[in-house]
Parts: structure tokens; sequence; C-alpha cells
């Protein structure tokens, strides 16, 4: 695994000891041989920090989900506020990823991203403590803004240190996000059952996986050799991104395809219940859901950084998700494991979605205010989907409607997918190339 320069920046050749033509040599050779191990035993690790980080990013989220009957009563939390709890991430991720970009010109990538490890570690591991509702509620936040500037700058990292790279690590990114996304939802309840704890065991559990996480990212702190400047890009000047179509585009599919895949997540096990699967079942193909981007996200983003353009794995994962949400809204019994694998398929658009981030911006920098760009607008886009599924679906008490509007989302998605997926640099639309 090869690395740019600038992770062993600064571990030039060491000057001659000899005033010998031969000493000089074998003194640079010996200096060069060293700087050049260091540079691949730093990229190996940072390929596991890489992972290591994107493990954490979503059990903050999904571990919640399956306890929060038991953390609204032991914190007297009400209805409305449990409400407001699901609507936080997004907003997270929306608002505080704006941020990412400039904390990155300032001080390195690597030094946010560790920084964001470390809220993640003391937001999960604090809230566990909490004693009401607000501090609960305060230290997820806390926990939200780590994984937001994470969520917005692993990619620009993967962009500045592995430039020829870009498929295969967002490859191992995406894999390693779905993996903690299904692992979370899967263990937390059985996890804690197994323990003999109650919902504060088995949330801040993860707050040791992330703790985990933030050793890796601050070794990887003191060994790295970071310049300052454009999060890492060749210029630190702001680009004007909102001229960008291919920005836009972009935003505009990763908000649908975020609709998309936390009302699925939020309402597939209802769903499937309704439809008369056992409850048990219906977690089981959630987690099955979940389960099938851990393989298809790694696959995925090496065949399409090997595309100049990406349009045909946008229309064949928008037809999968049709496919599946049909499935689901007239007979979600009959074939549920087949609905199942195409709605998991169709959910493969996020880390499609972060391959193109990466592929449509020519430095580093350039990723880092496209990934923010993007990433900030689509949650907020995202934010009222699953509370519309619901109101859809308490006014119909079936699940015909809401599914159809599912399927029917993705006909804008694919068309601005296909817009986002043509092989174009945001600096030429903004007139910065």
């Amino acid at each position: 695994m090869s690395t740019a320069a600038e992770i062993s920046d600064g571990a030039s050749t060491a000057p001659a000891t000899s005033t010998t033509p031969t000493a000089d040599a074998a003194s640079t050779t010996t200096a060069a041989l060293l700087a050049g191990r260091r540079s691949k035993y730093l990229a190996w690790l940072l390929a596991v920090g890489i992972a290591a980080a994107a493990l954490n990013l979503r059990p903050v989220v999904t571990s919640l989900g399956p306890m929060l009957d038991q953390v609204r009563s032991g914190l007297g939390m009400s209805a409305t506020v449990a409400g407001l709890l699901t609507a936080v991430p997004s907003f997270c991720f929306a608002v505080v990823g704006l941020a990412a970009p400039a904390l990155a010109r300032k001080v390195g990538p690597i030094a946010v991203v560790t920084a964001g490890m470390a809220a993640i570690t003391l937001g999960v591991l604090a809230r566990s403590f909490a004693g009401g509702t607000a501090v609960f509620l305060l230290l997820t936040a806390v926990a939200l803004a780590g994984v937001a500037v994470s969520n917005v700058l692993i990619p620009v990292v993967i962009k500045r240190y592995f430039p020829d790279k870009v498929g295969p690590m967002i490859g191992l990114y995406s894999m390693a996000l779905s993996a903690g996304t299904a692992l979370a939802a899967a263990v937390t309840v059985p996890l804690t059952s197994a323990l003999g704890g109650g919902w504060r065991l088995g949330l801040g559990v993860w707050g040791l996986l992330a703790a985990a996480a933030l050793a890796l990212w601050l070794v990887l702190l003191l060994l790295r050799r970071e310049r300052s400047g454009a999060a890492g890009g060749h210029s630190a000047d702001k680009l004007p991104i909102l001229r960008s179509r291919t920005a836009w585009a972009l935003a505009v599919f990763l908000g649908l395809q975020a609709t998309s895949a936390y009302a699925t997540m939020g309402w597939l096990p209802k769903i499937y219940q309704d439809a008369g699967v056992s409850a048990s079942t219906s977690g089981v193909l959630l987690a099955f859901v979940m389960a099938i981007g851990v393989p298809a996200s790694f696959i995925l983003p090496n065949l399409a950084a090997r595309r100049g353009d990406q349009r045909i794995f946008v229309v064949v994962l928008g037809l999968c998700g049709i496919a599946g949400y049909t499935g689901l809204a007239l007979a979600a019994d009959a074939a549920p494991w087949l609905w199942a694998c195409l709605v998991g398929l169709s959910m493969c658009a996020f880390p499609l979605a972060l391959t193109m981030i990466g592929l449509r911006a020519r430095t580093s920098g350039g990723v880092a205010q496209l990934s923010a760009f993007a990433q900030s607008i689509g949650y907020l886009i995202s934010i009222p989907g699953p509370i519309l599924i619901g109101t859809l679906y308490q006014s119909t008490h079936a699940w015909y409607l809401p599914l159809g509007f599912l399927a029917v989302l993705l006909v804008p998605q694919m068309a601005v997918g296909l817009r986002a997926a043509r092989p174009r640099h945001i600096e030429d639309e903004t007139g910065a190339a």
C-alpha cells in the first residue's frame, strides 16, 4: 500500500556524515530506504485507523434505537423528546459538518478526526451516566458532533494520503461503516442481557470501541507530518461551490438516499410485522439489510472508481430500490428475504456517493469543501423523510402509500445521480481550475 509523501513529510534525506561521494551516496540511499519504510508502515496504520473510525460512526445512533424504551423509562423522557432525539443525528451532521473544512485548514484533517474520535468517546461513555434528559441529549450531541466532522473529513484523509487508491480506501471505509451500523443494531440488546446490565451498560459499552479508535488516531497524530493548508490540498482558497451543478446534484442525491435509508432503518421491522412476520424475524431482516452493505460497500467503490462515469451504478441501485419497496408494499411476507436484499442493495447508494465525492474534486481541499457541502445539505434534506413516512402510515393505517412514496422518491434520486455521476470536477464548474 502506497501513500502520499505528506505522511512522511519532514523525514527527508539525512545530511551526509562523510565528505566522500561514496559515503554521501550510501547515506542518501539509507535515509531514503528508512523514509520509504516509515511511509509504508504509516500508510498501513492510517488504513487501520480509517476502518476503526468508520466502525464508530453509527453505533452512537443504532445502539440507541433498540434501547430507546428503556432510556425513556429510566430518564422520564417524554415521547415528544424521544421523537426529537431521532432528528438530532441529521441536524448535527448537517450543521457541525459545515465547520469541518475550516477546522481542517487550520490544524489538518487528521487532527480534526482525532478530535472527532475523542468527542465520540466522551459523549458515548458520559451519556451512560446521565441523570436527566437534558444532559443525555447534550452528551449525545457531543458524540454526534464528533461523528459529523469525521463523516466529512475521512474522505478528505483518503484523497490526501491515498490519491491513487480512492476506490479501495472508500470501499474499506464504507464496509467498516456498514459493519458498525449492523453490529450495533444487532448485538446491543443481547449483549446488554448477557452482561446482566441495564440500558446504561448497553449504551456505554460502545464507548470502549470508540476509545480504541481514539488511541489509534492519537498515535497517527503523533507520527504524522501534516502541513497546514487547505485541508491537505494544494490551495487554501475557498471554492465558490454554490456555482457547481455537480455539487448540488451530489447534495440532493445524498439527501434522497438518506431519506430512504433512515425511513427503512426506522420502519422496516414494523412493515414486516404488520404483514405477519414475527418480531424476532423482522429484526433479523433489518440486520440482513444492513449486513448486505458490508461486502457491497467494499466492492462497489472499487468498481465505480475504475470508471470515469458512474451512471450505470446509479441506475442499477435505483431500480433495486424500486423493486424492493414495491415488493414490500404488495407482498411483504411472500418473499421477505428478496425484498430485504433489494432494499439493502439500494442503500449502497451511500458508498457510491462517497466515492463520487472523492472523484469529483482534484485536490483534498476541494474534496473537503465538496464533502461538507454535499453531506450538510443532504442531511438537511433527509430530516422530514422518516417523519413523513410515519404520518402517511398513521393517516392510512397501511403501508401502500408510504412505501409507494419511497419507491417514487428513487426516480428523482436517479435523475440527480445521473448528473452527479458524470466525469466532471467541481473546480472546472466554479472557475477555480
